[in-house]
């Protein structure tokens, strides 16, 4: 089963669903849940929205029209479903600031590598931006995606991107030097 380039495999999903949904998720699976894993940290939460992504892109995939990229719609979708996972953990949340023993609770995730410190400090600094500096960060930065991309994906314009990606480098920066 090759990947294959967005236009193809949308013709493979029309022609065959589960062969071409399988190529769908060997495609995009990873760089989604990577996506994910940058918004709601913890992995049970990532896999959880990842999944979720796939049955709505799924279930969705006759009202996808090719106004965008696939890449940029599967995103939008991957996206909004981190973001409906924050929403729920919203009043659960503490802010760094507040308190450095609340940072803690994230710890217990076996899966990432605390003894990398400054890797750890970065997600920090990332995890204490606004939610759209976060997402233009890691779009960028991450997934390296152009601010046009991005735009589609987070509902912005190229420049509102430019403009979040910038501040939530500079605000990285003197985070991670206040840090040091």
């Amino acid at each position: 089963m090759n990947v294959m380039d967005d236009k193809e495999l949308v013709r493979l999903i029309a022609k065959d669903s589960e062969t071409g949904f399988r190529c769908l998720m060997k495609k995009y699976k990873e760089a989604v849940y990577w996506h994910i894993r940058r918004l709601v940290v913890a992995h049970e939460d990532a896999q959880d929205a990842t999944q979720e992504t796939f049955v709505r892109v799924f279930r969705s995939l006759s009202d996808f029209k090719g106004e965008c990229s696939l890449r940029s719609w599967i995103y939008r979708i991957a996206t909004n479903e981190a973001l409906r996972l924050l929403s729920r953990y919203k009043d659960e949340q503490v802010s760094l600031d507040e308190s450095s023993g609340e940072w803690g609770g994230l710890m217990a995730d076996e899966y990432v590598d605390y003894s990398d410190l400054e890797a750890v400090r970065l997600q920090k600094a990332i995890l204490s931006l606004p939610t759209k500096q976060q997402l233009a960060f890691n779009l960028r930065y991450y997934n390296e995606l152009g601010y046009d991309e991005i735009a589609a994906i987070i509902g912005s314009t190229a420049d509102g991107v430019k403009s979040s990606y910038h501040i939530a480098k500079e605000k990285i920066i003197k985070f991670m030097n206040a840090n040091n």
